[in-house]
């Protein structure tokens, strides 16, 4: 396998595993921009995908026209609308998922409409007499837009990744500067003292979550410009493991860790005080400490009431004792 095809399938692997992970918080009830950037990276899995599967075997029409749909134009509005989530009202976010859904809908389209300019497909490797098979794009070489679509695709593709890039970065950037300024106006004293702390450790880490997602932007967007370096799809392929763990990286701190209360102890409440008339329920999350209920005290010491079902042979040996 080339460099090329093992990163993109690196950056394939790399978006599915986060997107269970924003898609688990999700349904952890953590906010509707979990659910639009659950969409944006199945998006970003399906174009790293065609990209592996162009570099692996050779681009064919249909490789190249996953690749663009979902690499090129759907997948960064959508991670836009993470920010209008986090920004703005849920009203507001509705309204535009709406307006981006039906702007994808028209674009995808678009895309598999399109006639292909050139000629794209994989190579037959079995030489059949008198067939001469279409010649294949290298792959060793990313297509451009250009060279296999019209004005129409390309014509999305730039208006979705340019617009979209600028509200992220836009975004990303006031809500960093406004939380930033709230954070110091916390330490500084003029928040109220009993929130101070927890205040200022939130603030810090969405500033740094915001900053962080639209570095990601820029890196995915940037994978064009470094073919000066590395070979094109080799460019586009690191620019694309590299921005996608970025923008990740942005999305874990939007969310803090789970707090402990929220977490069902695995442990029954056994122990009372010595004389206490208080006795602890049955702890049901352990299936084999379901049953074992405290019963009351008698000298400090716990009796336990033990309802597990138990063998015939178990029950024979309390008898005997």
């Amino acid at each position: 396998m080339s460099l090329h095809a093992a990163l993109a399938a690196g950056a394939t692997l790399l978006a599915l595993a986060f997107m269970l992970s924003t898609l688990d918080r999700y349904l952890d009830g953590r906010g509707r921009h979990q659910l639009v950037w659950t969409i944006s990276l199945a998006m970003f899995a399906l174009g790293s995908l065609g990209l592996w599967l162009g570099a692996a075997l050779g681009w064919s029409e249909w490789t190249f026209k996953v690749f663009y749909l979902f690499g090129a134009i759907l997948n960064v509005p959508f991670l836009a609308l993470g920010t209008v989530y986090l920004l703005g009202s849920r009203r507001t976010g509705d309204l535009w998922t709406a307006i981006v859904s039906l702007a994808g809908a028209f674009a995808a389209g678009l895309v598999v409409a399109a006639p292909i300019a050139v000629p794209v497909a994989v190579q037959v490797a079995v030489r059949v007499p008198g067939f001469v098979p279409p010649p294949a794009i290298d792959p060793d070489v990313l297509p451009r837009g250009s060279e296999v679509f019209g004005a129409g695709p390309r014509i999305a593709a730039a208006v979705a990744s340019g617009v979209a890039s600028i509200v992220i970065v836009g975004g990303a950037l006031v809500s960093a500067w406004r939380l930033a300024r709230a954070h110091r106006a916390a330490t500084r004293g003029d928040a109220a003292p009993a929130r101070r702390g927890s205040a200022s450790v939130s603030l810090g880490r969405l500033a740094v979550a915001n900053v962080l997602i639209a570095l990601g932007t820029l890196v995915l967007g940037a994978g064009g410009t470094s073919n000066s370096v590395l070979d094109a799809m080799d460019a586009f392929a690191v620019s694309l493991v590299v921005g996608i763990a970025v923008i990740f990286g942005g999305f874990l701190l939007t969310n803090g860790p789970r707090r402990l209360a929220d977490v069902a102890p695995w442990y029954p409440t056994l122990v009372a005080p010595t004389g206490s008339t208080h006795v602890g329920a049955a702890d049901t999350s352990c299936p084999d400490r379901a049953d074992v209920r405290p019963t009351g005290t008698e000298g400090g010491v716990v009796q336990l009431d033990d309802r597990r079902p138990r063998s015939a042979a178990d029950t024979a040996g309390l008898e005997d004792a």
